[in-house]
């Protein structure tokens, strides 16, 4: 694309950098003011008093939704899609998955930057249509996987260079949102997106079951990845658990032999791996004075294991998401979950969906 220089850049470089003094802020507005709209609106509001980002406005079908968002934050709140474009050069869609395309597309050919919250569309088709001309105008496409943005994922990647089995659990109990989609396109799409690209290999097989149990589609869900590599994912999600839990779980090989415990919703968690040279036992008393957080060291079967927590710096995903999609807008660049990227993520989703429908797994090419 002419005049464009697509990079991507790492989720560290996010939250920092201010505007140019020959550039003003970019005005954004969020379309859906629901319980995830909400949480779009408090941190482009706070990113304006900040001088992040001009915070221009909401718009919503419930227009009284949109009128407590628009006094809560002081911003307009407009009575039109069309409207909204016009006053903004960036939008979060963060509306019903059924109405993600139509809004995109209708953004893009308008020539406004989007991010659109997951999944993306409701076909491959749809989401083929809105990378294509996200490309024509030349126009930031990013999708909201907020995953990607965590401190946790960051640290794997850092870590966990040769990943050789993954395990994720993502439970929560039934939402009051999201209902018009299962719990594959809801939830484990998330920990597809992930996988994918932490691992960096083609999937090479695909094998699905799920159930619904409160809704017409499924409610729990889980798929086993084989990649080309050779490396397994176990991805399990419920949405009728009676706690939550976002955790994954990963051995890596590679020169640090590890095993990983991650939790993404408290950002912690501990690493396992065959302790260095020099590296003493921990005694009882120490374990009990230092507690959790103390560097464990145990022998088992000849050789030293260490257990220490991970070192995590705490942060807002979703903020550092935003940040990002303003930061990708600002320098026209190609943002860390683009459209490309994240319909890789609904392509397998949508074969573990066949899948578990009707219960045929295969290849998966």
């Amino acid at each position: 694309m002419a005049g464009w220089h697509w990079q991507t850049r790492a989720v560290g470089s996010t939250g920092n950098q201010q505007p140019t003094t020959n550039s003003p802020p970019v005005k954004v507005v969020v379309l859906g003011t629901g319980s995830l709209g909400k949480e779009h609106a408090r941190i482009y509001s706070e990113l304006a008093a900040a001088g992040l980002v001009e915070f221009a406005g909401v718009h919503d079908l419930a227009a009284e939704s949109a009128r407590k968002i628009s006094e809560k934050y002081r911003v307009p709140a407009f009575g039109s899609v069309a409207e909204a474009a016009d006053a903004s050069g960036a939008l979060s869609v963060v509306t019903p998955t059924t109405t993600h395309f139509e809004l995109t597309r209708m953004l893009l050919q308008r020539g406004r930057h989007v991010l659109v919250e997951k999944p993306m569309t409701e076909d491959a088709a749809q989401a083929a249509e809105l990378i294509q001309l996200s490309q024509q105008h030349q126009c930031v496409l990013q999708v909201g996987h907020v995953e990607r943005f965590n401190p946790v994922f960051k640290y794997l990647e850092t870590v966990a260079t040769e990943p050789r089995f993954i395990e994720t659990h993502r439970l929560s109990p039934y939402p009051a949102r999201s209902t018009d989609i299962g719990v594959v396109l809801d939830l484990m799409i998330h920990d597809l997106d992930v996988a994918l690209a932490f691992v960096k290999s083609p999937v090479a097989s695909v094998d699905a079951v799920g159930i619904p149990v409160l809704s017409k589609s499924e409610d729990i869900a889980n798929a086993r990845l084989r990649f080309a590599n050779g490396c397994v994912a176990n991805l399990t999600a419920s949405r009728v658990s009676p706690e939550r839990l976002r955790k994954i779980r990963v051995f890596s090989a590679g020169p640090m032999t590890s095993y990983i415990s991650l939790d993404y919703r408290a950002q912690e968690g501990f690493i396992y791996r065959i302790a260095r040279q020099g590296e003493e036992e921990s005694s009882l008393l120490k374990k009990l004075l230092k507690g959790k957080d103390s560097t464990i060291v145990s022998e088992f079967g000849g050789k030293r294991i260490v257990r220490e927590p991970v070192p995590l710096r705490k942060e807002e995903p979703l903020r550092l998401e935003l940040q990002h999609f303003i930061e990708s807008v600002r320098a026209r660049q190609m943002p860390l979950v683009s459209g490309e990227s994240a319909k890789r993520a609904l392509d397998l989703a949508f074969e573990i969906t066949r899948q578990i429908q009707l219960g045929s797994p295969h290849d998966f090419q």
